[in-house]
């Protein structure tokens, strides 16, 4: 069995050369000139001593840079769950037949016009004192409803992959007692999926401002927890993408499940540490030094920790 896994890794990365128990191959992730990531057969752990890109489970490598064919015949190999495509694990995420479109609101005003009315000063100041400008307005295509329904909001569009809306957040700027008004619409989405770069980490947050305010390819997880069968949970788990932890501090049990739930399909997983603050309230530069010092999650040890905390 060790052998059909090494000649399947071999015809995904290249020749290589042994030492050992370790096999060196060139390392896909940063493509040094010089053979630097060590694999483990016996054990399944690999590492690139170049970029420092490591897992305990070499079919991680596979399923990230291996075709249909060498996924499905390593998946049996290792005795994975017993389905035609990994894929097929879930239902298969941007399916057709369930694509949603929304319609904005008919009295929304787009605040990225260059010519705008008189009230539309009080929703730049609520985004202002935000900590939100013109850069943030324009990337998120934020806009407000002075009437209607959804009068004295801020909306903040979702796009999917082809660029239609397929939700909206409404948040009031005039002090509602009903903070939000979302639309009566599916939220089993990945909000702003047009802006989503999957190849890179991703920040998970709480709500839309928290995204904001975390920078590129944060996604809010609306809602009260990440099932494994969502959309977004679909699409990490798919496309093996890291995930930064920020959540708030409130929702620590809420963090706990999803970085549980992460941890068992082998995704990396690393903690921002937040306090009492919510991460739509600090400022850039708090947030980016919070981002620097992320802990990386070990399974084994975060198990551990979990069990001991609840002795």
């Amino acid at each position: 069995m060790i052998e059909d896994k090494r000649k399947i890794v071999t015809q995904i990365l290249g020749n290589y050369w042994q030492k050992g128990d370790e096999h060196l191959y060139h390392c896909p992730y940063c493509k040094h000139h010089k053979k630097k990531m060590s694999i483990n057969f016996e054990n399944g752990y690999w590492k690139c001593w170049v970029c420092d890109a490591r897992g305990k489970n070499i079919y991680r490598i596979v399923r990230k840079f291996g075709s249909y064919q060498q996924r499905e015949k390593y998946r049996q190999l290792q005795g994975l769950i017993d389905l035609t495509d990994f894929e097929q694990v879930f239902k298969e995420y941007n399916d057709i037949e369930d694509k949603q479109i929304l319609e904005l609101p008919k009295d929304f005003i787009s605040l990225c016009n260059k010519d705008l009315p008189m009230h539309a000063t009080q929703p730049f100041r609520y985004l202002a004192s935000r900590g939100l400008g013109r850069k943030e307005i324009l990337k998120w295509k934020i806009g407000y409803c002075k009437e209607g329904r959804y009068g004295g909001r801020i909306i903040i569009p979702s796009f999917d992959m082809d660029g239609d809306c397929n939700y909206f957040i409404a948040r009031s700027y005039v002090g509602h007692k009903r903070r939000y008004l979302n639309p009566t619409a599916n939220r089993d989405i990945v909000f702003n999926e047009l802006m989503v770069d999957w190849d890179e980490p991703i920040v998970l947050v709480e709500g839309v401002f928290d995204a904001i305010k975390a920078g590129q390819n944060a996604i809010p997880i609306l809602g009260s927890t990440l099932r494994e069968k969502s959309r977004l949970f679909q699409a990490i788990a798919i496309h093996d993408t890291p995930v930064y932890m920020a959540l708030d501090h409130d929702a620590e049990k809420k963090a706990e499940w999803i970085i549980k739930s992460l941890l068992r399909y082998d995704l990396e997983v690393f903690k921002i540490p937040i306090d009492e603050e919510d991460v739509g309230d600090m400022s850039d530069e708090e947030f980016k030094g919070r981002l620097i010092n992320a802990r990386k999650i070990e399974s084994d040890m975060y198990f551990f920790e979990q069990m001991l905390e609840n002795l």
